[in-house]
């Protein structure tokens, strides 16, 4: 083995651990949240305004910064990133008030914005050629990854050690640290131009990746909102409807989504490529179908098989549209098409999450999540059913 290989399979492992570091802290608050309802006295629509905050911030980073990888390189964005999640970090840390959360979830949004689609072509392209198979797996993997061990993590602190609303926090930090060095150590793998030009980004996409930019878009519609439902609802459905409080519950149930979500798309290679939108979306379909039955009974069971089968089908789905497009598109627009696929996420998991807190004072936390359970799943068909018009379409 040659020693450029062994740079870069280090190089590519160091990126994806400060990579997941840095997701972890964009769900390190979400078990935290029933504390703080009892601690500040609001309700679930506060939830989704404060998820909503960091949605937003997500999708500002996107467009204002998406594309400035490309530019400046992989490593200042990645560091920028890791300052951002740093200061969400000590806003949660140092006060504890409703406008303090706010801001706190807005520079993780930041954080996350800049990291999703900075982190996810780094790994990609430093990738040897021997791992270049698995390096969307990788990507994508430290990002679900990273989104599923944040509530767990909060929620065994917060339940069994001492500092429920603190030690989370400090913990995170000193991994923050840890991701710094990886990024230190680690090669730079964009091409700079000598004159960096950086404007907003601008939501455009090149002709040869259009016609799998759609499909992918609408699979990533049903997945991520239902993404944006468990790091931001299934800790009131589970403590009202399922009489469920502790912290560790709360988070391994989310976590168990997004570990679902990993080990989808770590499945995938056994899947005919061209089934592989098919599989996710009819497993989302399922989940959510077990989704809306748990609320219906009650049953906390249920809500894990609905976590397994709709984590599994947001993995494959996410994965195999963002393989496509990756693979599509050029060299020098990977990290703004990519950051455009994630802003049409982003959106996809806020909007309707913030939909359901509106909505659940008026009508009550089974009725909505009962019909979001089903609006879901008839997106995931329509996601479906495009990708089997391009690929009849392809076939022709």
């Amino acid at each position: 083995m040659t020693e450029s290989v062994v740079h870069a399979r280090r190089d590519t492992l160091l990126i994806a651990f400060a990579f997941l570091i840095v997701m972890i802290g964009t769900t390190l608050p979400t078990p935290l949240y029933s504390i703080y309802e009892r601690q500040l006295n609001f309700g679930a629509t506060w939830v989704t305004l404060i998820f909503s905050t960091y949605a937003a911030g997500v999708i500002i980073a996107l467009v204002i910064a998406g594309g400035w990888s490309d530019q400046l390189g992989r490593r200042p964005m990645m560091f920028g990133a890791i300052a951002m999640s740093a200061i969400s970090a000590a806003i949660f840390l140092c006060w504890q008030s409703i406008p303090s959360l706010l801001f706190g979830r807005l520079f993780s949004g930041f954080s996350a914005g800049i990291m999703t689609g900075t982190g996810t072509v780094a790994v990609i392209e430093l990738a040897p050629r021997a791992w270049r198979g698995a390096a969307t797996l990788m990507a994508t993997g430290a990002n679900m990854l990273g989104l599923g061990l944040g509530p767990l993590l909060a929620g065994i602190t917060s339940q069994y050690l001492p500092w429920p609303l603190h030690l989370s926090y400090i913990g995170h930090l000193v991994l923050l640290a840890l991701a710094t060095g990886f990024v230190a150590i680690a090669r730079e793998g964009a091409k700079r131009p000598q004159k960096p030009r950086l404007s907003v980004q601008r939501p455009s996409i090149p002709s040869e990746v259009r016609h799998l930019f759609l499909p992918a878009s609408i699979a990533g519609l049903a997945g991520f909102s239902v993404a944006g439902l468990f790091t931001s609802m299934v800790p009131s459905i589970m403590g009202q409807l399922m009489a469920q409080q502790g912290g560790a519950a709360i988070g391994a149930v989310i976590c168990t989504f997004f570990i679902a979500s990993t080990a989808g798309q770590a499945v995938m290679k056994w899947l005919p490529e061209n089934r592989h939108m098919t599989a996710g979306c009819v497993a989302l379909i399922l989940g959510m179908l077990a989704f809306g039955l748990s609320i219906a009974g009650h049953q906390v069971e249920v809500l894990l098989l609905g976590a397994v089968l709709a984590g599994a089908g947001q993995g494959i789905a996410f994965r195999a549209g963002m393989g496509a497009v990756s693979a599509a598109t050029p060299a020098d627009q990977k990290a703004a098409v990519t950051s455009a696929l994630f802003i049409v996420f982003y959106v996809s998991m806020s909007l309707p999450v913030i939909a359901v807190g509106v909505t659940v004072p008026s009508f009550g936390l089974s009725h909505v999540g009962e019909l979001f359970a089903g609006l879901v799943g008839i997106v995931a068909l329509a996601a479906l059913l495009t990708m089997s018009a391009v690929q009849a379409r392809a076939t022709r």
